[in-house]
């Protein structure tokens, strides 16, 4: 089945990717539209042995567009999407527009592509891209021992918050890379440049707030992972309590977990668990480098946590631009080709 397919958002940095990966895992494309903003229109796209020029998202006719896959941002998500689900599309949107609607399945293809089965809006969203490293070990260790209670530590890459991100880590890394050793002990602040995508200097540095402050003292990540996390899991009574912490790393999100079990799980049999489930693969130590690049969640340091009963502490961390984003999308829509019209 060939399919004509729409990407929303095709100039950035998780648009780029889906476009890549389209042509890396041969999705039947019988044809493909290129779609941005007003200023990256005209702009010329390879795909192939040819280029496709880009479109104004909000000038495009979507008659005759099958699937439409969306980085594009929220607020031009709940514009958009709509209007591609009116003229027949199924809509795959990675923004945190529609995650909680309970009308739009959230969905990890390894752990719950049952629910493209149901779109009434014919919109499917993928999930956040830390929720997205943590989810695929904490639905093998639902299936094996069932869970009671997740607590959640997140390290998250600058790449995160967009290619903006990147760029003060770089610039900031640059000013300060020559006198790191001096300013450790000194003091760093005033020699960095001036930040502005992050609330403190991120080159060299950890930084306890990603996301924006919201009601109660939480952050708009740490609720992402609250609640994206029981839907995808199916449990929306789950304890989940998360702290999220942005890293002077450019790929690569990492989520140190600590799980309470229903019943007992030896250290053995969880990792056997957690290497049997698809999207994740076991290593001795994860880290951000290891799986940048890679379509797999890694998981690692599978310990038991000796502070609650049937308590077991893991790492898990993931390529949060691909797995996090774009290849999770492709993945949904793969998972969709039996059931589009």
């Amino acid at each position: 089945m060939s399919v004509r397919v729409a990407v929303v958002g095709a100039t950035g940095q998780v648009g780029g990717l889906m476009r890549s990966l389209l042509a890396e895992r041969s999705f039947p494309v019988a044809e493909i539209r290129f779609l941005a903003s007003s200023r990256s229109a005209g702009t010329l796209l390879p795909w192939g042995d040819d280029h496709v020029e880009v479109e104004d998202a909000w000038q495009a006719d979507w008659e005759g567009v099958d699937l439409a896959l969306f980085s594009c941002g929220a607020p031009a998500s709940r514009e958009l999407a709509p209007r591609a689900a009116a003229a027949g599309a199924v809509v795959v949107d990675n923004s945190s527009a529609w995650r909680m609607d309970p009308e739009v399945p959230l969905v990890v293809p390894e752990v719950n592509a049952s629910e493209l089965d149901r779109a009434p809006k014919g919109i499917v969203a993928n999930p956040n891209c830390t929720t997205m490293v943590a989810v695929p070990a904490l639905a093998a260790l639902r299936d094996a021992a069932g869970l009671r209670r997740v607590v959640a530590a997140t390290y998250q890459a600058v790449s995160g918050a967009g290619g903006a991100g990147v760029a003060e880590l770089v610039e900031q890394v640059g000013k300060v890379g020559e006198r790191v050793g001096e300013l450790a002990f000194d003091g760093c602040s005033a020699a960095y440049p001036a930040h502005r995508v992050f609330p403190a200097p991120i080159a060299f540095n950890a930084v306890p707030l990603a996301g924006s402050m919201a009601e109660g003292g939480e952050t708009s990540e740490e609720l992402k992972f609250r609640n994206e996390s029981r839907k995808i899991l199916g449990l929306p009574g789950l304890a989940v309590s998360c702290t999220c912490v942005r890293v002077g790393v450019a790929t690569g999100h990492m989520v140190a977990l600590n799980v309470e079990l229903e019943s007992a799980l030896g250290v053995e049999e969880a990792v056997a668990a957690l290497a049997r489930a698809p999207g994740q693969r076991v290593v001795g130590l994860p880290t951000p480098l290891l799986a940048a690049g890679r379509d797999d969640c890694l998981v690692g340091r599978v310990r038991r946590d000796p502070s609650v009963e049937n308590g077991l502490a893991l790492v898990v961390v993931g390529d949060n631009l691909r797995k996090g984003a774009a290849l999770n999308a492709v993945q949904i829509a793969e998972a969709l080709l039996p059931r589009l019209r």
